[in-house]
Protein backbone atom coordinates (compact mmCIF):
# COMPACT_ATOMS: atom_id res chain seq x y z
CA UNK A 1 0.00 0.00 0.00
CA UNK A 2 1.52 3.16 -0.78
CA UNK A 3 1.35 6.35 1.12
CA UNK A 4 -1.07 7.85 -0.86
CA UNK A 5 -3.78 5.06 -1.06
CA UNK A 6 -5.55 5.75 2.00
CA UNK A 7 -5.97 9.53 1.10
CA UNK A 8 -7.41 8.26 -2.19
CA UNK A 9 -9.53 5.72 -0.46
CA UNK A 10 -11.18 8.70 1.86
CA UNK A 11 -11.83 10.91 -1.25
CA UNK A 12 -13.21 8.24 -3.26
CA UNK A 13 -15.27 7.33 -0.59
CA UNK A 14 -16.24 10.78 0.29
CA UNK A 15 -18.19 11.01 -3.26
CA UNK A 16 -21.83 10.37 -3.19
CA UNK A 17 -23.58 9.95 -5.44
CA UNK A 18 -26.54 11.78 -4.28
CA UNK A 19 -24.48 14.52 -4.70
CA UNK A 20 -24.70 13.92 -8.74
CA UNK A 21 -28.03 15.36 -10.12
CA UNK A 22 -31.09 13.20 -11.39
CA UNK A 23 -31.32 13.78 -14.57
CA UNK A 24 -33.18 11.73 -17.56
CA UNK A 25 -32.94 11.42 -21.55
CA UNK A 26 -36.40 13.09 -22.70
CA UNK A 27 -37.24 14.53 -26.38
CA UNK A 28 -39.48 17.82 -25.18
CA UNK A 29 -42.18 19.04 -27.51
CA UNK A 30 -42.89 22.88 -27.09
CA UNK A 31 -46.13 24.18 -29.54
CA UNK A 32 -47.36 27.70 -29.82
CA UNK A 33 -50.81 29.24 -31.88
CA UNK A 34 -49.42 30.94 -34.55
CA UNK A 35 -51.00 34.66 -34.64
CA UNK A 36 -53.02 34.39 -31.18
CA UNK A 37 -52.92 37.88 -30.16
CA UNK A 38 -54.01 38.85 -33.64
CA UNK A 39 -56.91 35.81 -33.64
CA UNK A 40 -57.81 36.95 -30.07
CA UNK A 41 -58.91 40.38 -31.21
CA UNK A 42 -60.51 39.40 -34.10
CA UNK A 43 -62.67 36.82 -31.78
CA UNK A 44 -62.56 38.92 -28.36
CA UNK A 45 -61.95 37.47 -24.61
CA UNK A 46 -65.06 34.70 -24.55
CA UNK A 47 -65.44 33.05 -27.52
CA UNK A 48 -60.65 33.38 -27.89
CA UNK A 49 -60.89 31.54 -23.99
CA UNK A 50 -63.66 29.07 -25.49
CA UNK A 51 -61.51 28.30 -28.88
CA UNK A 52 -58.23 28.27 -26.14
CA UNK A 53 -59.90 25.67 -24.25
CA UNK A 54 -60.64 23.19 -27.07
CA UNK A 55 -57.62 23.98 -27.93
CA UNK A 56 -56.11 22.13 -24.87
CA UNK A 57 -58.56 19.41 -24.86
CA UNK A 58 -56.99 18.86 -27.87
CA UNK A 59 -53.28 18.84 -27.59
CA UNK A 60 -53.79 16.38 -24.19
CA UNK A 61 -55.73 14.17 -26.30
CA UNK A 62 -52.83 13.29 -28.33
CA UNK A 63 -50.41 13.70 -25.17
CA UNK A 64 -52.12 10.79 -23.68
CA UNK A 65 -52.56 9.22 -27.02
CA UNK A 66 -49.05 9.34 -27.67
CA UNK A 67 -47.88 8.69 -23.78
CA UNK A 68 -46.43 12.71 -23.18
CA UNK A 69 -46.48 14.11 -20.64
CA UNK A 70 -48.02 17.36 -19.85
CA UNK A 71 -45.18 20.03 -18.28
CA UNK A 72 -46.51 23.21 -18.34
CA UNK A 73 -48.92 25.32 -20.45
CA UNK A 74 -48.24 29.57 -21.19
CA UNK A 75 -50.94 30.75 -22.40
CA UNK A 76 -51.74 29.04 -25.60
CA UNK A 77 -48.31 26.86 -25.54
CA UNK A 78 -47.60 23.39 -24.11
CA UNK A 79 -44.23 22.55 -23.13
CA UNK A 80 -44.18 17.96 -23.22
CA UNK A 81 -42.12 15.62 -22.36
CA UNK A 82 -42.02 11.77 -24.48
CA UNK A 83 -39.62 8.94 -23.50
CA UNK A 84 -38.94 8.36 -27.39
CA UNK A 85 -38.97 10.96 -30.31
CA UNK A 86 -41.05 9.12 -32.57
CA UNK A 87 -44.17 9.48 -30.38
CA UNK A 88 -43.25 13.03 -30.50
CA UNK A 89 -42.91 13.53 -33.75
CA UNK A 90 -46.05 11.48 -34.54
CA UNK A 91 -48.14 13.79 -31.43
CA UNK A 92 -46.92 17.10 -32.38
CA UNK A 93 -47.74 16.00 -36.48
CA UNK A 94 -51.65 14.91 -34.87
CA UNK A 95 -52.13 18.20 -33.04
CA UNK A 96 -51.07 19.91 -35.90
CA UNK A 97 -53.59 18.61 -37.97
CA UNK A 98 -56.45 18.47 -35.57
CA UNK A 99 -55.83 22.20 -35.28
CA UNK A 100 -56.53 22.83 -38.23
CA UNK A 101 -59.65 21.55 -38.01
CA UNK A 102 -60.64 24.47 -35.86
CA UNK A 103 -58.50 27.28 -38.19
CA UNK A 104 -55.92 27.40 -35.98
CA UNK A 105 -52.08 26.94 -37.02
CA UNK A 106 -49.34 25.60 -34.23
CA UNK A 107 -45.71 25.72 -34.56
CA UNK A 108 -43.94 23.06 -32.88
CA UNK A 109 -40.12 22.13 -31.95
CA UNK A 110 -38.56 19.34 -30.71
CA UNK A 111 -35.46 18.23 -28.95
CA UNK A 112 -33.92 15.25 -27.31
CA UNK A 113 -31.83 15.60 -24.42
CA UNK A 114 -30.34 14.59 -20.99
CA UNK A 115 -32.16 17.17 -18.88
CA UNK A 116 -32.47 17.51 -15.23
CA UNK A 117 -35.04 16.87 -12.74
CA UNK A 118 -36.15 19.39 -10.24
CA UNK A 119 -38.73 19.36 -7.99
CA UNK A 120 -40.09 16.13 -10.42
CA UNK A 121 -39.82 18.64 -13.88
CA UNK A 122 -37.66 18.36 -15.80
CA UNK A 123 -35.11 21.78 -17.27
CA UNK A 124 -31.56 22.23 -18.60
CA UNK A 125 -30.35 23.36 -21.70
CA UNK A 126 -31.96 20.66 -23.30
CA UNK A 127 -35.41 22.11 -22.53
CA UNK A 128 -34.56 25.82 -24.07
CA UNK A 129 -33.06 24.07 -27.01
CA UNK A 130 -36.58 22.16 -27.90
CA UNK A 131 -38.17 25.68 -27.28
CA UNK A 132 -36.07 27.82 -29.38
CA UNK A 133 -36.33 25.34 -32.22
CA UNK A 134 -40.18 25.85 -31.75
CA UNK A 135 -39.24 29.36 -31.69
CA UNK A 136 -37.52 28.75 -35.46
CA UNK A 137 -40.77 26.98 -36.61
CA UNK A 138 -42.73 27.97 -39.35
CA UNK A 139 -46.68 27.94 -39.31
CA UNK A 140 -47.87 24.27 -39.48
CA UNK A 141 -44.77 23.09 -39.37
CA UNK A 142 -43.26 20.74 -36.93
CA UNK A 143 -39.28 21.38 -36.77
CA UNK A 144 -36.76 19.30 -35.09
CA UNK A 145 -32.92 18.89 -34.14
CA UNK A 146 -30.68 17.11 -35.79
CA UNK A 147 -30.16 14.85 -32.74
CA UNK A 148 -34.04 13.82 -33.14
CA UNK A 149 -33.75 13.36 -36.73
CA UNK A 150 -30.40 11.07 -36.22
CA UNK A 151 -32.48 9.33 -33.35
CA UNK A 152 -35.48 8.13 -35.43
CA UNK A 153 -33.08 7.12 -38.38
CA UNK A 154 -34.80 3.69 -39.94
CA UNK A 155 -38.55 4.59 -38.82
CA UNK A 156 -40.78 5.64 -41.65
CA UNK A 157 -40.71 9.65 -40.40
CA UNK A 158 -39.17 11.61 -43.70
CA UNK A 159 -37.55 14.93 -42.93
CA UNK A 160 -36.87 18.35 -45.33
CA UNK A 161 -33.58 20.29 -44.43
CA UNK A 162 -34.37 23.79 -42.99
CA UNK A 163 -30.63 24.27 -42.57
CA UNK A 164 -28.48 25.93 -39.88
CA UNK A 165 -29.82 27.96 -36.81
CA UNK A 166 -27.81 30.03 -34.28
CA UNK A 167 -30.52 29.29 -31.16
CA UNK A 168 -31.21 32.36 -29.13
CA UNK A 169 -28.73 32.21 -26.30
CA UNK A 170 -27.48 28.22 -27.05
CA UNK A 171 -23.87 28.13 -27.90
CA UNK A 172 -22.93 26.61 -31.60
CA UNK A 173 -24.79 26.54 -34.95
CA UNK A 174 -27.88 23.84 -35.44
CA UNK A 175 -29.02 22.10 -38.12
CA UNK A 176 -33.41 22.02 -38.43
CA UNK A 177 -35.37 19.34 -39.99
CA UNK A 178 -38.98 19.63 -40.75
CA UNK A 179 -41.48 17.00 -40.43
CA UNK A 180 -42.16 16.10 -43.89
Amino acid sequence: MTAHEPELERFVGSIDAADEPETVLVTVLFTDIVGSTAKLAELGDARWRSLVERHHAVVRHHLGRFRGQEIDTAGDGFFATFDGPIRAIRCASAIGESLRELELAVRAGLHTGECELVAGKVGGLAVNIGARIAAEAQPGEVLVSSTVKDLVAGSDLEFEERGVAELKGVPGEWRLFAVA
